[in-house]
């Protein structure tokens, strides 16, 4: 109880480390019951406040809301169908530690400066906004302009929450009937037993690695744990993750390959040079031909066009309907002064991601309209 309690007061001082200790060691009971005691509380001075209506807004209409602009808009953790039974139990757990901490300070308003309150409530929904970004990133590895398109369209779901609230408190009343909830808990206990399997199967793989890491041998573990924290943007613990595995073993590519992209986007190109070098000097095929495509990008940031069209050309060869590199290889061809080519290329990467199945449009969507962007300037 302790842990978790801290974990949800980490907020305050570091939310995107403490989003990342809820979902890895956090608990929905206790985020939900820790939002019930927060909005009781706020109740007793509030009466039309039903103490159960924050949590029940959040599980029903906002959390699915998240989900489903996740899935429609941000492209994030594939189909809806499987991100609300893979997600769902953890961004709810999220969310409603999120809530908790940013309406806890509201019961010293209410309860001292009671003339403030609507001003600081206009205040702690902003910052549960705020949280709710971290939370978004965090479980789903989203980059921050996405998690805040997610932020920002989820907050439609709470509209509709306004509209149907009266049919749907109406309808609670009914429901609470302890006959109703018998034998909804007797047919229905196998789903209720379910709703937190996704958060639940999330802990339990972190914990095998963490244990696995124990190992001083286990180079993989390490690197398993540095995809992980690389995933929540959390660059810092992953970087250490992937050293210890190339310090446990240094012909593990796949861990250089990973702090040489690290390294390229957070602008240290020297580095990310070395890792990568040191990946092709092992298998210039590494990740299907993926590292020569870094190199590419590697020598676009240095502003080496030259260089990058040479490795770009070698990859597109291997690759050619890859739009992230049709998209750096025009940037390159641009950098020549070689305008008419760039375009060309520009055009095959949108041609790349419009004839592409789905699940890739959603991969590659990006590139695509970045591309398009390009031959229209």
């Amino acid at each position: 109880m302790i842990a978790n309690l801290n974990r949800i007061l980490r907020l305050y001082v570091q939310p995107g480390a403490a989003m990342s200790e809820i979902l890895d060691g956090g608990s929905l009971l206790f985020s939900s019951l820790a939002a019930l005691a927060v909005s009781f509380l706020l109740g007793r001075s509030i009466p039309s406040l039903s103490f159960y209506m924050p949590l029940l807004v959040l599980a029903v209409f906002y959390v699915p809301g998240i989900l489903i602009v996740g899935g429609l808009v941000g492209h994030l953790g594939g189909g809806i169908q499987t991100a609300f039974r893979r997600d769902y139990s953890p961004v709810l757990t999220c969310v409603a530690a999120a809530w908790t901490v940013a309406n806890l300070p509201l019961l010293a308003i209410v309860w001292f400066r009671p003339e403030l309150f609507l001003a600081a409530v206009a205040v702690a929904y902003l910052y549960f906004a705020f949280l709710v970004f971290f939370a978004v990133r965090t479980v789903f590895g989203a980059g921050n302009g996405a998690s805040i398109a997610v932020v920002a369209l989820s907050w439609l779901s709470l509209a509709a929450a306004w509209f149907l609230w009266g049919p749907l408190r109406y309808l609670l009343s009914w429901l609470a009937s302890p006959f109703f909830l018998f034998y909804a808990f007797y047919y229905l206990r196998g789903e209720f037993g379910s709703l937190g399997d996704g958060l639940r199967s999330r802990q339990n793989y972190t914990r095998n690695l963490e244990a696995a890491a124990i190992n001083p041998h286990d180079g993989e573990a390490q690197y398993q744990l540095g995809l992980i924290y690389q995933q929540r943007r959390q660059y810092a613990e992953a970087i250490r993750r992937f050293q210890n595995s190339v310090a446990i073993d240094p012909t593990h590519a796949d861990a250089q390959f990973q702090l040489g992209r690290i390294a390229r986007e957070q602008g240290r190109l020297k580095d990310a040079l070395g890792y990568f070098q040191a990946v092709v000097n092992q298998d210039e095929k590494h990740a299907q031909n993926e590292i020569l495509r870094e190199l590419g990008a590697l020598y676009l940031a240095a502003k080496q066009y030259g260089d990058a069209r040479t490795e770009l050309e070698r990859f597109l060869e291997r690759r050619p309907y890859d739009a992230e590199g049709l998209y750096y290889y025009g940037q390159s061809l641009e950098g020549l002064g070689l305008a008419a080519e760039a375009k060309a290329a520009y055009t095959r990467a949108v041609e790349a991601v419009d004839l592409a199945p789905r699940y890739v449009q959603q991969r590659a969507g990006k590139w695509g309209r970045l591309a398009r962007a390009q031959i229209g300037n």
